[in-house]
């Protein structure tokens, strides 16, 4: 199949190149001509593992960038995957995905034969509807050929790739049958190798089920904070508790890591949007506004324990990990974010260090000090937190020694207890 995807920013950008991995022919379509000629070198314009080794295998063979709609109208589905960032209110700001919607219907408006515009973008059921439909039909003069559909990302930054290839579940929201058969060619090269649930269901339900998806497990992840919260009063290990938790299988033993708080663009993008989305039909979703107020108390749980040990103000204090997570550059809503911002209200003087996302936190926060390395931003410290889990942080040792007051909180449990360091777990 000839599939365009409108968009290249991480979704846009992962989808094209799984697809074409999958033996599709592949457009993608974005109006920033920076990021079409660095998707036509080959090369990522995002930081994820094993995305530019796809492109570079596929570019110039089954996959080709461009600014044009040009290809649209010759392919057989277009997939939108446009940002949907926050406003104010947590709602999502549909400006950039409807302009995008509308002039993919321009270039389909004189289709003679049935097209799928399927939403890849995450937007709340009431969206489709209301907002993005309307916009293609607009454009495309409402040509009864032009349909619209929806299939909701799983995709984990640092993970997206193999998330894609190996899912747990695909997602078809579909107003007709032909729709929902379109969506099975799509994906039947990733379903005839991996075996993967399939969900069929309309485009408004397929929104929400990844709404619910996100929220669960930012709840999940919130609750278990709040119990590992719980733990570190009692003098109890959050971890040995859990453990034996996810032993019940009406749980399991996923997402049930204690420490600093989710970030990322996803959760809390998400977790908000839904939010706003309930009180506009005059729901207050109190369990939902209770996980945020959770996560966003961690920062200070981590603070309150280095000041245990050390006054910030006036303190050298290393913060390690700047990314929201491993394996990605990604800084949005990095819990770094807000324990940088509380340190420095606290009088501290920050040095900072994480090996790839540095250079997007100095956009951020340019007045403070990066290290090149996590031993030299620990040399001279007088304490030390730990917000991002990077694999080379577990293998610190010896780089503690060189610290003014070798005074470390872990808000990742990544860094081994030790003589001569005092550590503090977050909730262990």
């Amino acid at each position: 199949m000839h599939i365009s995807v409108i968009g290249s920013g991480y979704v846009g950008t992962t989808v094209a190149a799984c697809f074409a991995d999958l033996g599709h022919e592949v457009t993608a379509i974005d109006i920033d001509e920076d990021i079409v000629n660095t998707l036509n070198e080959g090369k990522a314009p995002i930081d994820e593992p094993g995305l530019e080794d796809l492109l570079e295998q596929h570019v110039g063979n089954r996959l080709e960038a461009t600014t044009s709609y040009d290809a649209v109208p010759e392919s057989d589905v277009t997939f939108l995957a446009i940002g949907t960032p926050s406003n104010e209110d947590g709602s999502i700001d549909l400006t950039a995905l409807e302009a995008a919607a509308e002039a993919t219907g321009e270039a389909l408006a004189d289709k003679a034969e049935r097209h799928l515009v399927v939403i890849k973008s995450t937007v709340t059921p009431t969206s489709i509807e209301q907002t993005l439909e309307p916009a293609v039909k607009r454009g495309a003069n409402d040509n009864p050929n032009v349909e619209v559909g929806m299939n909701p990302e799983f995709l984990r930054e640092g993970t997206a790739v193999e998330d894609f290839m190996h899912p747990d579940k695909v997602v078809y929201g579909t107003n007709s049958e032909w729709a929902t058969d379109k969506l099975h060619e799509v994906f039947a090269p990733l379903l005839d190798q991996h075996d993967a649930d399939i969900v069929e269901t309309d485009p408004a339900t397929a929104s929400m089920i990844k709404y619910a998806n996100n929220a669960f497990l930012a709840s999940k992840i919130s609750l278990v904070n709040d119990l590992g919260n719980i733990c570190k009063e009692f003098g109890l290990d959050a971890y040995e508790v859990m453990d034996a938790v996810g032993l019940d299988d009406r749980i399991s033993e996923q997402f049930l890591r204690s420490g600093v708080g989710w970030g990322g663009s996803c959760f809390p993008k998400d977790v908000n949007a839904i939010i706003a989305a309930a009180r506009e039909t005059g729901y207050d979703p109190a369990l939902l506004e209770a996980t945020v107020e959770i996560n966003d108390r961690q920062p200070d749980r981590l603070l309150e324990l280095l000041e245990d040990h050390v006054d910030p103000a006036d303190a050298r204090i290393a913060v390690l990990g700047l990314a929201f997570k491993p394996q990605t550059d990604d800084i949005r809503n990095s819990r770094a974010i807000p324990t940088i911002e509380k340190l420095q209200q606290r009088g501290a003087e920050v040095v900072a260090y994480d090996p790839v996302a540095a250079d997007n936190m100095r956009e951020r926060f340019p007045n403070i000090e990066y290290a090149d390395s996590a031993a030299d931003a620990l040399e001279g410290a007088d304490g030390a937190v730990v917000v991002t889990d990077w694999d080379e942080f577990a293998a610190l040792d010896e780089e503690f020694d060189a610290m003014a007051d070798p005074v470390v909180v872990d808000g990742r449990r990544i860094i081994q207890r030790r003589d001569g360091l005092t550590y503090e777990g977050l909730t262990w």
